[in-house]
């Protein structure tokens, strides 16, 4: 079974146009320090060139430790508001358990947002990331996308502004690809497609179109072969979430838990290898672009 899905993607990316075409594209594991064994995943993905890229959450118990475990790839701050405690008693005065992603959304929307406690909180996490890394992110974005919403970009967009080289940001304005669905329209009209806009006005470095949105429950090995065939030239980056045999949290049970070992093992296996010398792409940067996929 395993074999005839495997040769049923890779064939689907070989018929793709695009196929034909070389193309690079970013592949970037999210949730470093939130699920333990997260670090030791992207490292060895890295290590095998299936991965380019890691994002990291500092609120958790697990960050310092897991920081020391990942090396060979980029890493960039995965801003989290929905999961977990504050690290800054500015916004743990306001939320003493961050508040899931349905209630910040509405929260946001309404423009009810304490802005200077986000603020503190984004200071914080940049600082705990600092202290464990040696240096600023390479790029930055945000646990299930809180970085568009109103009144958090402002705050991001303004604090990357102040440091001494200009990370990439991570565009959610143009989801691309099969298993996005809904989902995918959500995440551009939440904030996506604002955020697009404030980049490419402030030529910020930034992906061209984002791929990897599902719904956790498919299997990840065809669509894994349709996000291929839909990449760009360059400016696409796929993000992903493996952990071989993910853990629950430290704080919470791991809803997506099963998703991570799925994910793991097919970027690990032959599989994937066959798929990404089918669709003629190659694990590299996203960063390089300025502009948006429509200018």
């Amino acid at each position: 079974m395993v074999a005839s899905v495997v040769s049923f993607a890779s064939a689907a990316a070989a018929e793709s146009p695009a196929a034909k075409t070389p193309r690079v594209l970013a592949i970037c594991a999210d949730d470093i320090g939130l699920v333990a064994g997260a670090a030791d995943t992207a490292t060895a993905l890295g290590a095998a060139g299936r991965l380019t890229a890691a994002s990291c959450v500092t609120t958790g118990v697990l960050w310092p430790s897991e920081a020391k475990r990942i090396a060979g790839v980029e890493l960039g701050l995965h801003f989290n508001l929905t999961e977990g405690t504050p690290l800054s008693p500015d916004l743990a005065a306001h939320w003493p358990v961050l508040p899931g992603l349905a209630k910040l959304l509405v929260i946001a929307h309404l423009r009810r947002l304490p802005a200077a406690a986000i603020a503190a909180e984004w200071q914080a996490q940049v600082d705990a990331f600092c202290r464990a890394i040696g240096r600023e992110p390479d790029f930055v974005d945000g646990h299930q996308h809180v970085h568009h919403l109103p009144g958090v970009r402002e705050v991001v967009i303004a604090g990357v502004a102040r440091w001494k080289r200009m990370p990439a940001l991570r565009n959610t304005g143009h989801v691309v690809g099969p298993g996005a669905g809904l989902k995918g329209r959500v995440i551009e009209a939440s904030g996506g497609r604002a955020l697009e806009r404030e980049l490419v006005a402030r030529g910020l470095r930034h992906n061209r179109v984002l791929l990897g949105a599902y719904g956790f429950a498919a299997a990840y090995g065809p669509l894994v072969a349709a996000w291929l065939a839909a990449a760009p030239a360059e400016g696409g980056l796929l993000f992903c979430h493996p952990c071989h045999a993910a853990p629950a949290k430290a704080s919470t049970d791991d809803a997506i838990a099963s998703a991570r070992g799925r994910e793991a093992a097919w970027l690990a296996g032959d599989g994937f290898a066959e798929q990404l010398a089918a669709a003629n792409v190659t694990p590299g940067s996203a960063w390089a672009l300025r502009s948006s996929s429509g200018d």
